[in-house]
């Protein structure tokens, strides 16, 4: 093990470490990308990476810059249609894990990438928007989100919901339909959440090493709930941050 690291590096190794060998991984561009990438390098070589492109069983050598990089489509074993990546790989339920950011999470693990503020048409900040997150969070079989934590990005409520997550409590996803699971797990730079099993409120579950709980409850803009067996992180080894360090240094 080592202490010579990131909090980044501890969120993106964090990240990765949660995708098996043998999965499918619908992977969004950012945090996501980096984690995916990172665990087809270093434990899960059989793990197939998914772009909203087209781009089926990608093999980046470096850290693409959106889904339109050419990267993804020369390292693919297929490129198909963007409509046949939503009608049959995704919407069917084919596809294990949505690997998502955010710019707002609440509690229940609702997303918002759209605006910044309560006016829709005249918002404080405009965000890049939904793409292909809504279809992502409602249909693959369960959903892992990694952003940082901050009480600007973890709010009480979101000021709209792009992706929906648990909606306001456990039952929603079941009423509207969705047949996804919704998120299961939220990575950040502090530790790892999870829906509590009877209200589906996000719950921290682990701290990384050397983060005071103090510290995660003030970044987090509702009452955090925390599992009365707390867990520690496991360190990044030196071969997960080797791995992590030359992907980064190859997409400089």
């Amino acid at each position: 093990m080592t202490t010579d690291y990131t909090a980044d590096e501890m969120m993106s190794v964090a990240a990765a470490r949660a995708l098996g060998d043998g999965m499918s991984c619908f992977v969004g561009i950012g945090l996501p990308s980096k984690a995916a990438n990172l665990a087809r390098r270093a434990h899960a070589p059989g793990l197939t990476l998914i772009y909203e492109s087209g781009c089926l069983g990608a093999k980046p050598s470096r850290l693409p810059l959106s889904i339109g990089d050419g990267e993804l489509a020369d390292t693919s074993d297929a490129v198909v249609s963007v409509p046949e990546i939503f009608n049959y790989w995704l919407q069917p339920g084919r596809i294990d894990v949505g690997f998502l950011g955010a710019a707002q999470l609440d509690k229940f693990g609702n997303i918002n990438t759209t605006v910044i503020g309560s006016d829709y048409h005249d918002p404080k900040v405009r965000l890049p928007g939904a793409g292909g997150a809504p279809e992502i969070a409602a249909s693959c079989r369960e959903v892992f989100v990694v952003l940082r934590q901050n009480p600007r990005a973890f709010v009480e409520k979101v000021d709209f919901v792009t992706s929906f997550g648990h909606g306001t409590g456990k039952g929603d996803r079941e009423r509207l339909g969705l047949p996804g699971r919704g998120p299961t797990l939220v990575v950040t730079d502090l530790g790892l959440l999870r829906p509590d099993p009877e209200t589906s409120e996000l719950t921290l579950t682990e701290l990384h090493p050397g983060v005071e709980l103090e510290r995660a409850v003030a970044a987090t803009g509702w009452t955090l709930k925390v599992a009365d067996d707390l867990k520690t992180t496991p360190a990044p080894t030196e071969e997960e941050l080797t791995v992590l360090r030359d992907l980064e240094k190859a997409s400089k």
